[in-house]
C-alpha cells in the first residue's frame, strides 16, 4: 500500500481572524454545534493527551460539558490518566471533525470537579454504565473479558445499589490556549489561536 500517495483537498470553509469570535467559548460552542448538526460521529469525542515522567499518553474520552470553567469528561481515578495528571496535571485535548475539515486543540490545566457534579452526572447515567464502573478495575491487568462480565453479573445478582464509586469523576481541563484550524486549498490552513494571560488574545498562525 503505497500510503505516501493518500491525501484529500481541504476547501469547505476559511476563517477570518477580524470575523471570528472574541470568545474562543462562544467559537467553540458554534463549531460544536455544527458538527452536531452535521452527524459527526460522536461529535463530542475528543483525544485527551498526558505525559508523566516525560512519557507522553493519549486515549480518547467523551466531552460532558464545557464552559469558561472547563471542559469536562468523566473517567475513573485510579487509571493511568488520571495517575498522570496527578503527576503534572497539564493536559491537551484534540477535537477533530473530519467531515467538516476542522479540528480544536486545547490546552491548559486539569483539575478534578466537585464531588456533587460527579454524582449528579453518574445518576443520569444508564444503569449498565454505571454497574460498569463501580466493577471494572481500569488500567489493571485482568483474567479475560469472561472474568469481567461474571463480576457484572454477579453485581447484578446481588441487587446492589449502583452508587458513585469513590474512585469514579470528572475531572475539568482549564484552558489558556485554544486553537480552531480549518483545512484549506493547497495546505493553505487557517490557524486562529486563543492564548489567555489576564484576558484572551486572539492571532493566526501559519499553516
Amino acid at each position: 500500500m503505497k500510503i505516501h500517495s493518500m491525501r484529500q483537498q481541504y476547501a469547505k470553509d476559511s476563517l477570518d481572524e477580524r470575523t471570528c469570535p472574541a470568545d474562543p467559548f462562544i467559537f467553540f460552542d458554534q463549531w460544536f454545534r455544527q458538527a452536531v448538526e452535521q452527524h459527526a460521529f460522536e461529535a463530542n469525542a475528543c483525544i485527551l493527551s498526558t505525559a508523566n515522567e516525560l512519557r507522553p499518553s493519549s486515549r480518547v474520552v467523551l466531552l460532558k460539558e464545557f464552559s469558561e470553567n472547563g471542559f469536562v469528561f468523566f473517567t475513573n481515578y485510579d487509571s493511568r490518566k488520571a495517575n498522570d495528571l496527578n503527576s503534572n496535571p497539564m493536559a491537551s485535548l484534540l477535537f477533530f471533525w473530519p467531515d467538516l475539515q476542522r479540528q480544536v486543540r486545547v490546552e491548559g490545566v486539569v483539575e478534578k470537579i466537585p464531588a456533587a457534579e460527579s454524582d449528579a452526572y453518574f445518576s443520569v447515567r444508564p444503569v449498565e454504565s454505571q454497574v460498569s464502573a463501580i466493577i471494572s478495575p481500569q488500567s489493571r491487568i485482568i483474567p479475560s473479558k469472561e472474568w469481567l462480565i461474571e463480576q457484572r453479573d454477579q453485581f447484578l445478582r446481588e441487587g446492589k445499589k449502583t452508587v458513585r464509586p469513590n474512585n469514579w469523576g470528572g475531572f475539568a481541563l482549564k484552558p489558556d490556549y485554544i486553537e480552531f484550524w480549518q483545512g484549506g486549498q493547497n495546505r493553505l490552513h487557517d490557524r486562529i489561536v486563543y492564548e489567555k494571560t489576564s484576558d484572551w488574545t486572539k492571532k493566526r498562525l501559519a499553516p
